[in-house]
């Protein structure tokens, strides 16, 4: 059973593609999931999975090594918003599709770039740490950057995505940190029951995303799907080249750099998708689509970056 689990959860990638076509062609299998809060309870719980692979051990690291973990934040918070705003610019995205890239841009570092360390034999440990102060840094950083970088395109209410990352992030996240360190032993013998859930709700996000767009902008999508895909391989591949290059230029060795070259390239596209729906519903449901296109493609960059490494001699 652990097999099939890890086998489910590798093939992420795979999913997320199949949840787009099955979206796209026949969108009625998602549209109930589009209805009521079932996105934003579905991103909660993955963000609780998050939560439940964290330890309080992970947040007191910070202390041992703060220049490395605040180098990654801010490469996290200056390359990916940056690059998502030139992106849009330059391959002059629909405005719903440009502030749906900028979105993503501007969210925390997704727990997938901890697979992708792993694989890409990166520093474990600095991966795990700065997924979590991203994704707490997230709650004041996600909504100032897009108002900052949005706000010229459309009108941007900063507090009300801080209350939905409050939500959707802090809370569960926090819920799940408490229960590993108070019942560790009733987290262990979950084993892969949280990431398989977890995969399962990102998948229905990401066909709920689609569902709904599809009905009155098929052709739209189709359109500009080579746009979205440029825009999307340009900015993980941005993140995961300029991160690895930002921790070289600070004298870090290879595993820590490619470990913020982890943190910068993977976003969260589950909470961007999510901030979407619930923060533009004038801009709804397109603004949510470049989510899903980021979300194959990092998956796509990152997992061939990480096979790389994995079999280069450093």
């Amino acid at each position: 059973m652990k097999k099939i689990a890890t086998w489910f959860i590798n093939l992420y990638a795979l999913w997320i593609v199949l949840s787009f076509v099955f979206g796209y062609f026949y969108p009625g299998i998602f549209l109930w999931f589009t209805r009521g809060s079932w996105m934003t309870l579905a991103l909660s719980i993955v963000m609780l999975s998050m939560g439940l692979t964290l330890r309080i051990e992970n947040f007191s690291n910070l202390f041992k090594q703060p220049k490395t973990v605040i180098i990654a934040a801010i490469s996290q918070y200056t390359i990916m918003p940056l690059s998502g705003w030139l992106i849009s610019i330059i391959l002059g995205l629909p405005k719903e599709f440009a502030v749906g890239l900028i979105i993503v841009a501007c969210c925390p570092g997704g727990t997938a770039s901890n697979m992708i360390a792993y694989i890409g034999r990166a520093n474990l440990a600095l991966s795990v740490v700065s997924t979590a102060v991203s994704t707490i840094l997230g709650i004041f950083m996600t909504p100032m950057l897009t108002m900052l970088f949005a706000g010229q395109m459309v009108p941007v209410d900063a507090w009300g995505m801080f209350l939905s990352v409050v939500q959707v992030v802090l809370i569960p996240v926090s819920l799940g940190v408490i229960i590993n360190w108070k019942f560790p032993k009733f987290v262990e013998a979950l084993g892969q029951t949280g990431p398989v859930i977890s995969t399962l709700a990102i998948v229905m996000i990401s066909g709920g995303i689609i569902a709904p767009a599809v009905i009155d902008n098929k052709v739209l999508i189709l359109n500009y799907a080579g746009n979205l895909i440029i825009a999307a391989t340009l900015l993980h591949s941005l993140g995961f080249g300029l991160g690895y290059t930002w921790g070289r230029i600070f004298k870090f060795d290879k595993g820590m750099s490619k470990a913020i070259a982890c943190e910068t390239g993977m976003q969260n596209g589950g909470l961007a998708a999510v901030l979407a729906k619930n923060n533009f519903p004038l801009l709804m449901p397109l603004i949510a689509i470049p989510s899903v296109f980021c979300s194959i493609m990092q998956t796509i960059v990152g997992g061939v970056l990480a096979t790389i490494w994995r079999f280069k001699k450093d």
